[in-house]
């Protein structure tokens, strides 16, 4: 996830200079440095593209436009009591994040879930979360009794007689999954479980962009049970630890540590600085902000899709282009605090809950922020920190509600779904504008052709949630493969040393 550089046009022809610390005198113009790697975009996938590239050696720039680095990783408080007010978790089983925090020195802060349970509400009811299951899609049906009807069950439990199916080079998950195990599934535990990683429509959402491992796994059994048993039952047995990790002091705190690190390797971090161009030149690249103009022999782009589709129409239109196509889903949490004495007897067990857009609630999930994690306990005390979500992909106008009535609904669906009838001590909204990028069918195709424009141009490269995954892990992998394949480059490999970092 990655924060946006706002694109703006320049106020004043800015002077040529080089960043503090790059050796070169200003005013030398453009190229004049060598082995300088500018990274544009203060989010997670531009930190770890800049840890990669500076612990090899190179000689690297960040600017970020906004104040804060992270993006969508943001640690915040809440009466005192420290909360995350962004991303909370990340995947364990997908090792690069889980690696990038013990490389910046906070490994020992990592925290797993104090409790894994969690329910789905449903028809009016708190049914707990089938186990054995792929994004929703099941493995064994019989998992699924008590959350669909028995009609239902019976439909998942008929999916072989249907013969093998064509999932050609995409489909839409939600389509497909009820096309071959029934609507049922889509709507009670698909849609639900997508919607809190993507903020997104399963009807919409590309198969082979959400869960690969699941498309492969269907394609070569012509069956999705099938194809859902194999996927779940490796990722039992690899799975040797918790599934999700979180950082004691919040997510929101990677980024910071990862900033920190790169400094100390010598990496220089400009926030409050927006790029207002960028444009190749003889011997490099130019990037202009406000004030100055950045020379480097080498750019990684690691913005959302629109200040990324503007910064490259002139050098790249085709790129541009597809960019531009890439729509991004809204949404808010609302954070609240009560006293622990007036929630007690009244929440359920389990670390929350998650809501079927079919129910038609404007909730869509409920997190039990102090019963989820022991660092949120530990440092509240008297109080009970849980959060709520709103908004997805189409259905956003509660964004533009107040704050108020954003903690007026929240309240009002716990205490339908809880009974819970206490007012909170404290009330935080966060609201995330064009937050997560959306990935329908034939996104992994457009990933591929915004590349390989990409790649026509000579040390540049773009990363971030916007392509391959908007997972924590997801986004530092992409930041570290731009930063892999800047450090191949010949330009860069000739101008800055290969440090022990390789």
């Amino acid at each position: 996830m990655q924060s946006s550089p706002h694109v703006d046009a320049p106020r004043t022809a800015p002077a040529t200079v080089s960043a503090p610390g790059s050796g070169i005198p200003e005013g030398a113009g453009p190229g004049a440095s060598a082995g300088r790697v500018v990274v544009i975009g203060g989010g997670i996938s531009g930190l770890a593209a800049a840890h990669r590239l500076v612990t090899a050696g190179a000689r690297v720039t960040l600017v970020e436009a906004s104040a804060r680095l992270g993006g969508k990783l943001y640690a915040g408080e809440i009466e005192g009591v420290r909360v995350d007010l962004g991303a909370e978790s990340m995947l364990a089983r997908r090792p690069e994040a889980v690696a990038l925090a013990r490389a910046v020195g906070i490994g020992a802060r990592l925290q797993p879930p104090a409790t894994a349970t969690a329910s789905l509400w449903t028809r009016d009811a708190l049914r707990p979360m089938p186990q054995g299951h792929v994004m929703g899609v099941p493995a064994e049906p019989g998992a699924l009794a008590g959350l669909l009807t028995p009609e239902g069950v019976a439909r998942v439990g008929r999916e072989r007689d249907l013969g093998p199916a064509d999932l050609g080079d995409d489909v839409a998950i939600g389509a497909y999954v009820a096309e071959r195990l029934g609507r049922e599934v889509v709507d009670r535990l698909v849609e639900p479980l997508l919607g809190g990683v993507y903020a997104g429509d399963a009807y919409q959402i590309s198969m082979r962009a959400s869960v690969p491992a699941l498309f492969e796994a269907a394609a070569r059994h012509g069956s999705l049970l099938d194809g859902a048993r194999e996927v779940w039952r490796k990722g039992r047995e690899s799975g040797t630890g918790p599934a999700f990790m979180g950082i004691e002091g919040g997510v929101g705190t990677l980024p910071g540590a990862v900033a920190d690190a790169v400094r100390a390797l010598g990496g220089e971090i400009l926030t409050g600085t927006p790029v207002t161009g960028l444009s190749r030149t003889a011997r490099g690249w130019e990037i202009r902000t406000a004030d100055t103009v950045l020379t480097a022999d080498a750019v990684v782009l690691a913005t959302p899709a629109g200040p990324a589709a503007e910064l490259l129409s002139a050098e790249s239109p085709a790129a541009a282009a597809e960019l531009r196509r890439i729509e991004y889903a809204s949404m808010a949490l609302v954070t609240l605090a009560f006293r622990r004495a007036d929630v007690a007897g009244v929440l359920p067990q389990g670390s929350g809950f998650l809501v079927p857009p079919v129910d038609g609630r404007t909730i869509k999930a409920s997190t039990f922020s102090s019963r989820k994690w022991n660092w949120v306990d530990e440092g509240s005390s008297g109080l009970f920190v849980l959060r709520t979500s709103v908004g997805r992909y189409g259905e956003e106008e509660h964004l533009h509600r107040e704050d108020g009535d954003l903690v007026g609904v929240s309240l009002q669906d716990l205490g339908l779904a809880t009974g819970l009838t206490a007012r909170p001590v404290a009330a935080e909204v966060t609201r995330w504008t064009g937050g997560l990028p959306q990935y329908p069918v034939g996104h992994p195709a457009r990933t591929a052709r915004i590349r390989a424009e990409v790649a026509r141009l000579p040390g540049l490269r773009v990363c971030g949630a916007a392509y391959d995954g908007v997972g924590i892990p997801a986004c530092v992998a992409d930041g570290q493969r731009a930063a892999e394949e800047i450090l191949a480059t010949a330009t860069l490999a000739s101008g800055a040393g290969r440090g022990a970092g390789q």
